[in-house]
Formats: C-alpha cells, structure tokens, sequence
C-alpha cells in the first residue's frame, strides 16, 4: 500500500503540472483570442473545401451569406474586406448557404442540378453532381449530405488546430519551467526529502542542528537562486524542465482529476480494527 511519503509527493507533483497546464491553457486561449486563430483556422478550412484559396468564388459567397457571417455586412470582395469572421459555422446553416450560392438559374430542384454542372471546379462539381443524382429529388436530401460532408472536413481542421494548440501550450509550459526554474526531477527530489527532515527535528535539538534542518525546509524547490552552472548538471535540469513542458498536453483538467482521487484516497487512510466488517 502507498505510504504517506508517496502521497504527499504525488500531490504536490500533480499541483505543480495542474497549475501550469492552467496557466499555459489561458494564455493559448487569450493568444487565440487576440489573433483571431479559431475563426482564420476555420476560413482556411472553408477556402480549402471549396477549393478556393483565392477567396474569388464559393467560399466568399458563402462567407457573405448572412446564414455563415450574420454580423458582416455581405458584400466583402478579398479577405481583408471581411469585417467579422465566424469562429463556429453551423453545418446545416453552411449547406443552405452553399446550395444558395450555387443556385443562379432558379429555385427549382432541376435548375441545382444545372448550376453544379455549371461549376468550373472539377473536383467540387463532381461532388455535388454525386450528392443531387442521390438525393431522389428532394433538396432535403442534399442538405444533409453537404452537411455531413462539412462536418467531416471541419472534423480534420479541429484536429489540426488542437495540434497547433498543444504545442503552443508545450511552448508556454516549457517557458514557464525555464523561467520560473520548475524541473520536475528536483521537485520529485524535494518533495521526497521533507518527510525525513522533519522526522529528523526531534533528534537534530539534541546536537544543535536545527537551524540547518529549518534551513533545508525553507528551499524551495521551484525558483532561481544561482544562474544555472554550464556542467552536466545542467542537463538533468533541461530533462526536468522538458518533463514539467510535457505535462501541459495532458491538460489542467487531468490534472485536477487526479489531484482530487490522490486526495481522497489520502484522506481515507487505512481501516482501523473496529472498521473491518465482520464476516
């Protein structure tokens, strides 16, 4: 069974990796926020499905539509022009607004069969012609699909994002460990160590060494005191601060889940002899 010395070591460790995962998290968020990443992250994707990376055909008309971008005004013709971008596109909303801007003839179910055959994307109009020959006239039939089709694409764009996002995080997290000196090797080593010094303060007044025994409770085991010596020493520190990095992509949330269950399985203890059920 795990002793008091592992616990305690293993919740300070979990709180140390918990608080900069949070930490690391809300500046990606805010770094986010100020760049506008979710929302450029997701135009990127749209021009792509389109096949528009010029942002001269489909993806403007359907960025355009007040369906996808409510709050622009409708009538951007270039990227820059694009007074707000949406960080989230419903994919039902995003298949009315693309059969709409396909649409040019008419209304009617045979005239969207036309217009796609009027596209000069090969690739797009060979999709969609497969999409209306099985739709069996209905044009309900053809929203669902685009939609399921948009929602598999901006599936890949969210993985990639997440990507950039976790090494971004790393990149924080491993900021963090370097600047605030957090190795996770010499905090596994500090933590450790505390029990026994205390155990040692009874034994230590007797032969007058308390001071030095306070003094080594005192060091704390996050924080500059020296700049760093170049040995080898310096090594096993880079590892400690690449593991206190690492521990970023986990998530704060992991983190705080384990820190709780190591908690209550600290606070439990081990059953007395009057707690054991009889049998």
């Amino acid at each position: 069974m795990f002793n008091s010395t592992v616990l305690e070591v293993a919740i300070g460790l979990c709180f140390t990796f918990a608080s900069i995962s949070l930490i690391a998290s809300s500046l990606n968020e805010a770094l986010a926020s100020a760049l506008k990443l979710r929302a450029n992250t997701l135009l990127d994707g749209v021009k792509a499905l389109l096949n528009d990376k010029q942002f001269d055909g489909l993806a403007r008309e359907v960025y355009n539509s007040a369906l996808v971008n409510p709050r622009s005004s409708g009538e951007a013709k270039t990227e820059a022009q694009l007074e707000h971008k949406p960080s989230y596109i419903e994919p039902r909303q995003f298949a009315t607004a693309l059969i709409e801007s396909i649409q040019k003839t008419g209304d009617k179910f045979e005239d969207l069969g036309k217009d796609i055959d009027a596209l000069h994307n090969k690739q797009l109009r060979k999709l969609l012609r497969g999409i209306y020959d099985r739709a069996e006239g209905r044009i309900e039939h053809v929203q669902a699909e685009v939609s399921d089709w948009f929602d598999n694409g901006m599936d890949r764009v969210s993985g990639a994002y997440k990507r950039r996002s976790q090494l971004v995080c790393f990149l924080i997290a491993l900021t963090l460990a370097v600047v605030l000196n957090i190795d996770a090797i010499h905090l596994f080593s500090t933590l450790w160590k505390h029990p026994s010094l205390v155990a040692a303060l009874p034994a230590s007044v007797s032969v007058g060494g308390t001071e030095q025994v306070f003094n080594d409770l005192k060091i704390l085991p996050i924080g500059w005191t020296a700049p760093p010596a170049l040995d080898l020493s310096l090594i096993g520190r880079i590892f400690g601060w690449l593991i206190t990095a690492s521990s970023a992509l986990f998530g704060a949330p992991f983190w705080f889940d384990a820190l709780q269950k190591i908690v209550n399985l600290r606070g439990s203890g081990t059953r007395t002899a009057s707690e054991t059920p009889k049998s």
